[in-house]
């Protein structure tokens, strides 16, 4: 009841014997702001935030029904980390006194316990700004990699049609390159063809020069043995003469078939080039793929690691609300206790300066009721004087009296004997 009394509740034996709910759901209630400051007003906002969302038309049946299992949840949580395990909503309800006073002694305890923690409070402060720091941190690189995607995304869009059209030329290409493959190996064959001929050519050129020179030797031979005719000389003239003019159109016609040649071989290299050129055309848009593909992998990954700090970032949202929100609940508890030490503090004040006046008063009364003692004390010496003289004439008459007395009485008994003497009268002396 004190440390109820020092929240500012005042609870009386008649409400511990007969508990009711609202009795039990107010000090429920006093004991759980303590420690984690939500109050009533705090629960009455959330509920009315959470009727907000609701597509209903008439929300407000459902607000003491929100309320009550809102306060229920928050009480539950609280009695269990006050080790009571069986709180429920009958607790509430239809409290008992027993089991009331065990709960009510559980939660002062607790509260008692977490007013005791204040480095723990101090820590959770220094996280707190931890935390706040993080999330600046992590805030500022969620914009750098926003910014990043942003740029990245523009860059790709940028870069979308150059992309398809690179693929349509890519196509292309490859098209015109199997095309110019299939040319360059049916070329290549023909070339073969061509050089195998050519060959053929050449070995009946020499065996033609071969047999020339044999044909010439015997013609010298020959000329060298036989008789000179004209005649025979001008048969052997023209017919030497068709043999040469046949062998220079065999020559012009092989030398027609090496230009056709020729020319099919520069046009093969050039070919040859314009294939190789396609080919590092090829490479380098295969490049460009491989970079493009890489570029969309990276932007998956920055995707990816985006959603995952988007996930991070929602955590830390929520720590830091958690957070914010025990810092709140704290530094209202410690504006709470700062104006409660305030509030003591002017009692205190206005306690000393009563205090003061009355001890002001007092000395005053004190220097009074000296003066009165004085006073006293001499009247009660003047009195004890008196008295003492007083009690000495009264000792002196006193002694006087019981002197006549006694000097009376034997005279009264002298006499009674003489007269009894006189009267023969036995008298006894009682």
């Amino acid at each position: 009841m004190t440390a109820l009394s020092e929240w500012g509740l005042n609870v009386s034996n008649e409400q511990l014997v007969r508990p009711s709910s609202d009795f039990v759901i107010g000090v429920y209630n006093a004991c759980l702001e303590q420690v984690t400051s939500i109050s009533p007003n705090v629960l009455h906002k959330s509920t009315q935030r959470a009727l907000a969302s609701l597509d209903d038309a008439n929300p407000d049946l459902y607000n003491n029904a929100i309320l009550h299992n809102t306060m229920l949840y928050h009480l539950t949580r609280f009695a269990t980390s006050a080790r009571i395990m069986d709180f429920s909503s009958r607790d509430l309800s239809a409290p008992e006194p027993e089991r009331t006073r065990f709960i009510l002694s559980a939660f002062i305890n607790f509260v008692k316990f977490a007013e005791q923690c204040t480095t723990f409070i101090s820590n959770v402060r220094e996280k707190s700004a931890q935390v706040i720091e993080e999330r600046e941190q992590v805030t500022q690189e969620l914009s750098e990699v926003q910014h990043n995607l942003a740029v990245l995304k523009a860059q790709r869009a940028k870069d979308e049609p150059k992309c398809e059209q690179l693929k349509e030329e890519n196509a292309a290409m490859t098209t015109q390159l199997l095309a110019a493959k299939e040319v360059h190996t049916g070329l290549t064959k023909e070339i073969e063809s061509l050089k195998i001929e050519r060959a053929h050519l050449q070995a009946r050129n020499e065996t033609v020069n071969s047999e020339s020179a044999l044909l010439m030797d015997n013609n010298s031979r020959t000329r060298s043995r036989i008789v000179q005719s004209p005649e025979r000389i001008r048969r052997n003239i023209i017919t030497m003469g068709t043999t040469a003019i046949e062998d220079k159109k065999a020559v012009a016609l092989h030398e027609a078939k090496a230009r056709d040649l020729q020319a099919k071989i520069s046009a093969l290299v050039n070919i040859e080039k314009d294939v190789r050129s396609c080919v590092e055309q090829l490479q380098t848009t295969e490049k460009e793929v491989q970079l493009l593909e890489a570029s969309q992998k990276e932007l998956a990954e920055l995707k990816d690691s985006l959603e995952y700090k988007k996930v991070e970032r929602g955590e830390l949202q929520k720590k830091t609300e958690r957070v914010h929100k025990q810092l709140g609940n704290a530094q209202e508890k410690l504006e709470r206790a700062q104006r409660h030490a305030e509030e003591k503090r002017q009692a205190s004040q206005q306690t000393v300066e009563r205090l003061q006046r009355d001890y002001e008063k007092m000395d005053v009364e004190r220097r009074e009721n000296d003066k009165q003692v004085e006073e006293l004390r001499m009247e009660a010496g003047d009195i004890e004087t008196k008295m003492a003289e007083h009690l000495k004439k009264s000792e002196a008459e006193l002694n006087e009296l019981l002197t006549e007395y006694w000097k009376l009485r034997h005279e009264t008994e002298v006499y009674m004997e003489t007269l009894a003497n006189k009267l023969n009268m036995n008298v006894s002396s009682d």
